[in-house]
């Protein structure tokens, strides 16, 4: 069993920074890929980045490309999502998914692939 929580939402500027953290616990190998996820209000589910099994791979969707970072710290079964240069379009629910032995080969990953979520945090991009 993973269990996982996101952390680190909070209302921003545009054009401002931010890092939200994914501590994921039961988790005790490198087999386990995480990815970030993102609702906004009326829209579907949407996949952000994807650090596949054992960090072989990490991709991003194009809302991501050039913009967020994803990053592991395997000591300490963490995931990070840097996000830069925000803007009310990135203004969402950010949800972090793990799922073992997934490659993350493409940028193609879609939720229904991952059987552990987290409950989400808020990231509002506002004046």
């Amino acid at each position: 069993q993973v269990n996982i929580v996101e952390s680190g939402g909070g209302v921003v500027q545009p054009g401002d920074s931010l890092t939200i953290s994914c501590a994921a616990s039961g988790v005790i190998s490198d087999e386990y890929a995480f990815a970030w996820f993102r609702q906004a209000p009326g829209k579907e589910r949407e996949g952000v980045s994807c650090i596949g099994t054992r960090d072989v791979n990490t991709k991003y969707t194009e809302a991501a490309k050039g913009r967020f970072t994803a990053s592991r710290d395997r000591a300490n079964n963490k995931v990070y999502l840097l996000m830069k240069n925000l803007t009310a379009d990135d203004t969402a629910v950010y949800y972090c998914a793990a799922e073992s032995w997934y490659p993350c080969s493409s940028t193609w990953f879609p939720a229904s692939h991952f059987k552990s979520w987290g409950q989400g945090t808020q990231v509002t991009v506002s004046q």
